[in-house]
């Protein structure tokens, strides 16, 4: 079971910008650890902080390599186009073809505390850019085109009022009365 509960689309958390880790110690390490063992029981392949309702900017990700961390994060240099379907952990069960860079070049801290400089191409690549986001209180849903959004917040509202998938309006409610 995970140890950290994943906040879910409309949660204001995932809306706001994460601030700065000032410094890195156990509790910084006690939280990475609890977020590797929720991503990996979501299952998931990257998860950031504040996707687990805590305000700094921290990611952790497994793209078949190991879990690796990564402390205030910033993307230096972007590259190219890749379209790609990609869900989130924030809004499970849902993705959509997402145009993003294919390469970027990542820079921050390890847990350690040492420098880090990523360049990545395609899936690695874009889980720095989706978590980034994250941590900059942008969610998938912003990224969408006008019609893949207004489909998705159809879907999404209908979620969050407990509607049917058949009735997302909650329609059919008002004609039964």
């Amino acid at each position: 079971m995970p140890s950290l509960t994943i906040r879910q689309y409309g949660d204001p958390v995932l809306k706001e910008r994460a601030r700065d880790v000032e410094d890195i110690d156990g509790s910084v390490a006690g939280l990475v650890d609890s977020m590797v063992e929720t991503m990996y029981a979501a299952p998931g392949t990257g998860l950031a902080a504040n996707q687990v309702g805590v305000q700094r900017r921290i990611f952790v990700y497994d793209i078949g390599e190991g879990a690796r961390t990564v402390i205030n994060p910033r993307i230096v240099e972007s590259d190219g186009e890749w379209a790609f379907d990609e869900g989130c952990l924030s809004v499970p069960g849902l993705s959509w073809e997402i145009v993003r860079p294919n390469a970027v070049h990542l820079v921050g801290l390890d847990l350690d505390g040492n420098e880090i400089s990523v360049e990545a191409t395609e899936l690695e690549g874009r889980v720095f850019q989706h978590e980034i986001d994250h941590l900059d209180g942008i969610l998938l849903v912003q990224r969408l085109d006008e019609d893949q959004r207004k489909e998705a917040l159809k879907i999404l509202r209908s979620r969050t009022l407990d509607l049917s998938p058949s009735d997302p309006d909650g329609l059919s409610n008002l004609f039964s009365l």
